[in-house]
């Protein structure tokens, strides 16, 4: 048989690969990468499907506590937009010099979610602190919501080291913990108000009085390594617009200011 010179060989694969599943040419549509405050998820999905679809980009996130989403684009020195679960996060990467600019775009309330029925009766902070409850709560190195507890504990005058003695479970994220409500493996955590509702089928939510809280404010930024900054620069806009805002609130999400 006569052998296939390479000229025609080539460009018979190159069709061949064109008609196959998963050979389909790359696109050169623009792209737009964050990284995201874990518990920002169902909101950030919305919004970055519905940019994507308007502007025709694709869009892809990284979502991951805080702390830990800060070392990975530090280390990876490229994306184009950073919205973690606490406004502090997103000051220390401007203090580095990684941020171009930022706007505000809701607030996150830490609350007390417990087991349905509450068996443990928990009717506030220092109730978590009782022998026999299994608390959990999130790592203030990894993600917000854990430095933000911390914060509150100190607030109110309860030791660290108390927390600590009754301490089931230190989270990556803050997801974790809804997770283990919902595994009934954890009497209960401390969570933000937007997922305490998301996960109300499988806890209730104790909400923490407003002058023994701390509130977290959360920021989207434009990082320096971003290719794209117009269109980050606009979606960071459009997060921050009335549209925007009605997708954090449909999510639970606050955008007033807590009362």
């Amino acid at each position: 048989m006569r052998a296939i010179g390479r000229g025609l060989f080539l460009p018979a694969v190159a069709a061949l690969c064109m008609a196959l599943p998963g050979c389909a040419k790359p696109s050169s549509a623009p792209k737009l990468m964050i990284f995201c405050g874990a518990g920002l998820r169902p909101a950030a999905a919305e919004l970055l499907a519905t940019f994507a679809s308007k502007n025709g980009i694709e869009v892809s996130a990284d979502y991951a506590g805080s702390g830990a989403l800060l070392s990975k684009l530090k280390l990876a020195r490229q994306g184009d937009l950073f919205m973690p679960g606490d406004k502090r996060w997103v000051d220390l990467a401007a203090q580095q010099g990684l941020i171009l600019e930022q706007k505000f775009v809701c607030y996150f309330v830490p609350t007390i979610l417990v087991q349905k029925g509450n068996p443990k009766k928990i009717r506030g902070l220092r109730d978590l602190l009782k022998p026999g409850v299994r608390l959990g709560v999130g790592n203030a190195k990894y993600c917000a919501i854990g430095r933000v507890t911390k914060e509150i504990f100190e607030k109110n005058s309860i030791p660290w080291q108390d927390v600590e003695r009754t301490l089931a479970f230190a989270s990556a994220t803050v997801n974790e913990l809804a997770l283990h409500i919902q595994a009934r493996s954890l009497d209960a955590v401390i969570i933000w108000d937007a997922l305490a509702k998301q996960w109300a089928r499988y806890g209730d939510e104790l909400p923490v009085p407003a002058k023994h809280n701390v509130i977290s404010t959360v920021n989207i930024g434009v990082l320096k390594f971003t290719k794209n900054r117009k269109l980050a620069e606009a979606f960071v806009k459009f997060a921050a617009s009335d549209r925007g805002r009605s997708i954090f609130k449909k999510h639970g999400y606050r955008v007033d200011p807590p009362e």
